[in-house]
């Protein structure tokens, strides 16, 4: 339906094109599809295109943003991708009776019903949503109810911190890119993380909405300070994130006194960034969190977190300010301290890149115990591959004594936790149901897994029941060794997960014929 538009778009990455392709496949079957590409991955570049591609089918499109750095550079995009001219419906500007097919917006602007009502409902056909994971509050929702048309929400971060779904507006992910995929294939740069021998205690800061307390981090970060300063690099353009403007000031103070170029930028002075940006390695921009979305600078090359989150999200939006590519630039050093909390969980470098909650505590963990190295800067895929290899060690110990405990109870039935340890598969022995998967298992259910050798007293539930038989039947659908085989060659210490039934069958047959074993062994 669309291809025509689509056979227009050149000069894209891969993963662009993809993108593009995704989003009018998702638009057949849904009105209200989402993509999801890292920051520095041209996102304003793909929906410029897609804006492009609306505008040449006689539609009109409305590009929403809720900060005016990115409403700027939504329309500066828009023209230099494709020469398409926006309309821009923000404060004094307006879109009203304008000749333009795409109108980029201000939500701020556009909630308030006398200036949307000036539009009819129909008056757009798509909307593209900039900065999506901030679509679901009220502002958002009455402009998107309003007009409710074909929507496009593009985002780096889909996961919000306040873990209100964004599935509870979008219907599908029309595509997503991962961060360790555009590095991989060279598009973002590598990024290694440092731990500062530092121990900044957050156990006295409060929770405020989620998160913790701007002016209690504020005040926790104060007698630091000097320390924090000693340890930014002299030989890296550094990016510096605060919770307050005081706490920038003093910092850019201490970093002055000690010889550095320190430039500082909040909501209400933004005239140092030029500056900033024309200085070249060992200057330091203090930046009262006004610069974690739509700043484009890619020559920083290494990023201080100090204002602590417990947001992956958050996190992942600071640090992505400096992993695009630039000449000369060999990766993104990410400097994280040992911070102290007595009850929150933080985000950390190892966020960015790991969704496994146990792999990504690994890390830190393996990370913090080289803070007193100060050479020791680790690239995250290494450390993720060292701490992977830990947690499945230490999970097939903890299986081992439990299998050890229970092995009397289990009888001749295999323990689905056991045929778990032979495969190394850590969906079964992690897996947690959701709602949905809490029932009892079915009699079919229970029938078919007694016909594996699996006991129905080893099932705790229908989720659990419907992974089990997946595995197991995918097995048998590439003809590998059937649970029973596997089990009972483990008994005589063979690994008979990799061998094919034909395989396992000789197997068994051979140990029976040498050393006189027999299928009861125990």
């Amino acid at each position: 339906m669309f291809r025509k538009e689509r056979n227009k778009i050149v000069n894209l990455r891969p993963y662009q094109t993809a993108s593009i392709n995704g989003i009018y496949k998702s638009w057949e079957q849904f009105r209200k599809t989402l993509l999801v590409l890292p920051t520095g991955c041209g996102k304003t570049i793909v929906f410029a295109n897609v804006a492009a591609a609306e505008v040449s089918r006689g539609h009109r499109v409305l590009i929403l943003a809720h900060r005016d750095e990115l409403i700027r550079q939504a329309a500066d995009k828009l023209l230099k991708a494709t020469g398409i001219c926006a309309a821009v419906e923000k404060a004094d500007e307006t879109a009203e009776g304008s000749l333009y097919s795409v109108t980029v917006g201000s939500v701020q602007t556009l909630m308030r019903p006398k200036r949307m009502e000036r539009f009819a409902r129909d008056h757009y056909d798509v909307i593209i949503i900039d900065e999506a994971h901030h679509c679901l509050s009220e502002s958002y929702q009455r402009v998107l109810d309003y007009f409710n048309v074909r929507t496009l929400g593009v985002t780096a971060t889909p996961d919000r911190g306040d873990k209100r779904n964004l599935g509870q507006f979008f219907e599908d992910i029309a595509f997503e890119y991962s961060l360790r995929a555009a590095i991989r294939e060279e598009y973002l740069c590598k990024i290694v993380a440092q731990t500062v021998p530092l121990n900044i205690d957050l156990s006295n800061v409060r929770v405020t909405a989620g998160d913790f307390n701007d002016a209690d981090l504020g005040n926790a970060l104060d007698p630091y300070l000097p320390q924090i300063a000693a340890a930014v690099p002299a030989d890296r353009k550094t990016m510096i994130f605060t919770p307050l403007c005081a706490t920038a000031k003093k910092l850019q103070g201490i970093l002055a006194a000690a010889g550095r170029q320190a430039f500082y930028a909040s909501g209400e002075d933004r005239t140092q960034i030029a500056d900033w940006e024309a200085a070249g390695p060992g200057s330091v921009m203090l930046n009262a969190m006004l610069l974690n979305e739509g700043y484009d600078h890619p020559a920083i090359d290494c990023i201080v977190v100090l204002r602590a989150t417990k947001s992956r999200p958050f996190y992942a939006q600071m640090v992505g300010r400096g992993t695009r590519l630039f000449p000369g630039k060999q990766d993104l050093l990410v400097l994280d301290f040992l911070w102290h909390t007595a009850k929150h969980e933080l985000a950390h470098p190892a966020s960015l890149v790991c969704s496994d909650e146990k792999i990504a505590k690994k890390m830190t963990e393996i990370q913090e115990a080289s803070a007193g190295d100060l050479d020791a800067q680790m690239e995250l895929d290494i450390l993720e591959e060292q701490a992977k290899g830990l947690v499945q060690k230490e999970r097939e110990e903890a299986l081992a004594k439990e299998l050890e405990a229970n092995k009397r109870k289990a009888g001749r039935m295999i323990n689905p936790l056991d045929f778990a340890l032979s495969l190394h598969d850590s969906d079964l022995d992690e897996y947690e149901p959701v709602p949905w998967e809490q029932g009892p298992p079915s009699d079919k259910q229970l029938e078919t897994l007694e016909k594996f050798g699996f006991g129905p007293e080893a099932i705790p539930n229908k989720g659990f029941a419907s992974l089990l038989l997946g595995k197991v039947i995918a097995r048998s659908k590439e003809h590998l060794a059937t649970p029973k085989q596997v089990n009972l060659l483990k008994r005589w210490g063979v690994n008979g997960s990799v061998l094919t039934v034909q395989a396992a069958t000789a197997e068994i047959a051979r140990c029976i014929s040498q050393y006189g074993w027999t299928r009861r062994v125990a």
